[in-house]
């Protein structure tokens, strides 16, 4: 991998563009992912905001998730941003039926935790790793975390809830960054997928 890394946004559901904006902004070769050939050309994936059991679901007729799983096993770096959190997650507090996880982070998730849409905000997150001062996060129908292993790292809280967790190349935010403006969520990133390549 030369030092503009390719990194994939998951495109089957969700806000797949303004992370597109964000990673490019972030000097990272940005391009969405449908398919498990396209998810074999990239160094480092999002799994963007939406709704967790339609993105599954998506994932599974897309042929999709066998591939994501092998990948993140294998060290793919990934990042999810609310509902990507909660398919990163081992477990799932409350799953709807026929909802699925990849894995990759050793946290249990509980889903629409901070309420539903109307009670959607906004809030300064001092988040461990990023420089500059607290991050500004969108909460929309966000996940927050029940509680995570020995092997994941708490990075942020919010109201006494766990809303970033990082574990080895897997990287999770109950938050969207990607909807504010603020790209240095994704230019963490960008370099936990070149010091992985």
């Amino acid at each position: 991998m030369n030092d503009t890394p390719v990194i994939g946004v998951l495109a089957l559901q969700g806000d797949v563009r303004e992370h597109l904006i964000a990673l490019a902004s972030a000097d990272a070769l940005a391009r969405p992912v449908r398919r498990p050939e396209e998810l074999a050309e990239v160094d480092g994936l999002v799994l963007p905001g939406g709704e967790s059991t339609t993105m599954s679901k998506l994932a599974a007729l897309f042929g999709m998730l066998d591939p994501l799983r092998e990948r993140i096993a294998a060290g793919m770096p990934v990042y999810g941003t609310c509902a990507g959190m909660i398919l990163l997650a081992d477990k799932i507090l409350d799953p709807r039926s026929g909802q699925e996880t990849l894995g990759g982070i050793d946290m249990i998730v509980r889903r629409n935790a901070f309420g539903r849409q109307n009670e959607s905000f906004e809030a300064a997150v001092d988040v461990a790793g990023i420089d500059g001062g607290p991050v500004e996060g969108v909460f929309i129908r966000a996940p927050w975390v029940e509680s995570v292993g020995a092997g994941a790292r708490v990075i942020a809280e919010h109201g006494g809830h766990i809303v970033a967790v990082r574990q080895d190349n897997a990287l999770a935010t109950s938050f969207h960054p990607e909807l504010t403006g603020d790209h240095r969520l994704h230019a963490y990133f960008t370099e936990m997928v070149r010091a992985a390549g």
